[in-house]
């Protein structure tokens, strides 16, 4: 699958003349797997995507908001009702959001 967070961490790593083998030992994983995270084949842990923000020199935002979208696109990607189902869904997160004052 195509992943817009991994496109852009490679992007990034690239940007900065860093390699992989630089890159992972700081997220405490292999080069095999980080390569595996940039072509969409494995997802990086939630918890990892502030040290690599940190590491790439990058708003932790643009990557959790790439990697939510990856996790979305992963779960309605094969369904019929997929943009039905996030509208509604949107319509519930801004709900609980104004709830919460947010």
């Amino acid at each position: 699958m195509k992943s817009q967070f991994g496109e852009r961490v490679r992007t990034l790593r690239e940007k900065q003349n860093l390699y992989l083998r630089q890159v992972a030992p700081l997220l405490e994983m292999d080069t095999a797997q980080l390569s595996k995270i940039e072509k969409g084949l494995r997802q990086l842990k939630r918890e990892q995507i502030t040290i690599l923000a940190d590491i790439l020199k990058v708003e932790k935002d643009e990557l959790l908001t790439l990697w939510v979208a990856d996790q979305i696109i992963e779960v309605t990607n094969d369904e019929d009702v997929a943009l039905k189902a996030m509208q509604v869904a949107e319509k519930e997160i801004i709900s609980n959001r104004k709830k919460k004052g947010k």
